[in-house]
């Protein structure tokens, strides 16, 4: 693993809460669980899963496996990324460890694109809450890679999905505990804001995007859905947004305080850009 340090110290612990999410925690060895399609069934198609948790454990059933299993029954290759929380103990800089955890899945699955019945030119992300701000960190800095890339492989997720996320480390926008926990305790640097604050990264090769939130939003306010989506539109990137009168945060594939269904809503857009 790139940027590792050994140690014995942090172990990965995983445990359920009483409403049932699966959380994983002091996650050292990054994994990829695939869940491919049955056979004669594959768009062709992928996603790479990015669970949400703070940047402090992740939500691996709710914000994961569910998500893989939705994607796979329609066709859709998906892949739960089980990365790399940021640690000093495990990571000599760890700002950047769980970048090039979604770095190295999206170059595997491009690389290995023709075994999995995969066409390299449709290979997404999606992200939840934190997993949103990894998953738009990848879709704005791929030109920054930050692994081994002997065969220059695109690192750029060809479109993204981003489901309640956090997006800006700005004091108005910012989940303060995902930026604590990747920056740091001190998190005065303008210059690291800026850099992780994504809706700033935007260019006009930026994926296009379909972002998810709600208005009642107490944990990571709606502002940062609205800001990386006005950056999209001023750089002239396709994006769809929709926002929900009600639900919170972090209800993954079901908003219970109403009957809309947001994943179909996604696999529609999938098909009206041909990625599905």
């Amino acid at each position: 693993m790139p940027n590792a340090l050994a140690t014995e110290s942090i172990v990965e612990k995983w445990d359920t809460t009483a409403t049932g999410r699966i959380q994983a925690r002091n996650v050292t060895y990054p994994t990829m669980t695939m869940y491919l399609p049955a056979k004669g069934n594959s768009k062709g198609s992928a996603v790479v899963i990015c669970p949400g948790g703070g940047y402090s454990y992740l939500v691996m059933n709710q914000e994961g496996s569910d998500v893989a299993e939705a994607f796979a029954r329609n066709g859709v290759a998906a892949f739960v990324l089980k990365y790399r929380l940021p640690n000093q103990k495990i990571m000599k800089n760890k700002t950047i460890g769980p970048l090039q955890d979604a770095q190295q899945a999206i170059k595997i699955i491009r690389e290995r694109a023709a075994e999995w019945q995969i066409d390299p030119v449709k290979i997404g992300i999606i992200g939840f809450s934190a997993g949103g701000h990894l998953a738009s960190t990848a879709s704005t800095h791929f030109n920054e890679s930050h692994i081994e890339n002997d065969k220059q492989t695109s690192l750029r997720p060809d479109f993204s999905i981003l489901v309640y996320p956090v997006i800006s480390f700005e004091d108005s926008l910012s989940h303060k505990g995902s930026r604590r926990a990747l920056l740091g305790k001190d998190t005065s640097s303008i210059l690291m804001i800026n850099k992780y604050s994504n809706e700033r990264q935007i260019t006009n090769n930026t994926p296009p995007t379909f972002l998810l939130h709600s208005s009642d939003d107490r944990v990571v306010p709606v502002g940062n859905s609205i800001a990386y989506y006005q950056s999209l539109i001023k750089a002239g990137v396709k994006a769809e947004i929709h926002i929900y009168s009600a639900g919170g945060h972090g209800y993954g594939m079901h908003n219970k305080t109403n009957n809309d269904n947001w994943f179909e809503r996604c696999l529609s857009w999938m098909r009206a850009n041909n990625w599905l």
